[in-house]
């Protein structure tokens, strides 16, 4: 077992770049292209919508750590860019895959137990499965990852940096379900745990909680926490805020790498704080009814001293830029999200192919 990310499995052969993940999806639909056609789905951000939501169901039924419930979220993602979708029953492999993150999070459960509550809870496209069948998925999912089985997710980081940043219980409880709700989308293939989870972060310190957020919350049975709430009541003001935080990193960091006094002198400290004081400014200043923000806001201070911590480290900057643009284009893309129509794209397949038997 790789004991730190840098070393393990997962950032030498499960993290990709945008175009390699497109492609490497393509090459699959062009594997047999008549099924593509003749089974459409629902964009891939629905189905990881739908998957986490079934995922999260039925890890609830059984008692299941939320770590454990996001490894198999991964699982999930790593299989399918080995094995076409329209090939497998989505149902089957969703229940051998919290199977097997279970084992791999040392929270076993019995392979039988968890076979019957899927089967109770999917009881038309997995009345023909029992627990023989899911453990020949459990070596299908191994052989195609490679026993590569190891997944270092952002919540350890997230709790590492919690007394640095002097993170209050609701700054962590929104972080939390940003990470939750981040395995909705392809972050956990694109960038490392600790991205993830600094990009949580700040997302916590820029959107207020809109009443009592809950860790855990991207388990509920909207498929995202209060994270999308939030994100959704404070669009404008706070991705505005997180947008200049980041770059007041990045100029800070610039000015570092080329050599000058840039982040050291108290002049281009001050200078950078008040652009990033006026940049706030506006972002609140699209109420109308909302008076400017006094530089010594307990939370426009707190995302400073985020902000030059980012600039004094060697995080990739431009990678948090990214993830912040993935989060919030993914709850504005849940707000057309249609459980009802993904559910009878997915049983259409899966009957027609029967794949439920």
């Amino acid at each position: 077992m790789a004991a730190n990310y840098w070393e393990s499995t997962q950032r030498k052969f499960w993290q990709f770049t945008k175009d390699e993940l497109a492609a490497i999806r393509q090459r699959l639909d062009d594997e047999d292209p008549n099924l593509v056609q003749m089974f459409p789905l629902p964009q891939l951000r629905h189905l990881n919508i739908y998957f986490n939501q079934q995922i999260n169901r039925l890890g609830k039924r059984l008692g299941v750590r939320q770590q454990a419930m996001a490894t198999a979220q991964v699982y999930v993602k790593r299989f399918y860019t080995r094995t076409p979708i329209r090939q497998t029953n989505p149902y089957l492999v969703i229940t051998t895959a919290l199977y097997l993150a279970c084992k791999m999070e040392e929270c076993p459960q019995h392979i039988r137990l968890l076979t019957q509550e899927a089967r109770s809870l999917w009881p038309s496209d997995l009345h023909g499965h029992d627990s023989t069948r899911v453990g020949e998925c459990e070596f299908s999912l191994i052989s195609e990852m490679q026993s590569q089985l190891i997944v270092h997710q952002p919540y350890r980081t997230l709790l590492a940096v919690q007394d640095d940043f002097a993170l209050t219980h609701d700054e962590m409880s929104l972080a939390w379900c940003v990470i939750n709700d981040h395995y909705m989308t392809d972050l956990p293939l694109l960038h490392p745990p600790h991205i993830i989870a600094l990009t949580a972060v700040l997302l916590a310190l820029v959107l207020r909680p809109s009443g009592g957020a809950q860790p855990g919350g991207g388990a509920n049975p909207a498929g995202t926490g209060s994270a999308a709430a939030a994100a959704t009541s404070a669009a404008a003001g706070g991705v505005a805020m997180a947008a200049t935080a980041l770059a007041q990193a990045q100029a800070q960091a610039q000015a570092r790498a080329a050599g000058g006094s840039g982040y050291g002198s108290q002049g281009s400290q001050s200078q950078s704080q008040q652009q990033f004081s006026q940049g706030s400014q506006q972002a609140e200043g699209s109420q109308p009814t909302a008076e400017p923000k006094k530089a010594t806001d307990p939370r426009l201070a707190k995302v400073q001293r985020f902000a030059g911590w980012l600039a004094d480290s060697n995080i990739d900057i431009e990678a948090m830029v990214d993830c912040t643009q993935e989060l919030i284009s993914f709850y504005e893309c849940h707000e057309q999200y249609n459980d009802k129509h993904t559910r009878e794209q997915i049983s259409r397949f899966i009957k027609a192919r029967n794949l439920d038997k």
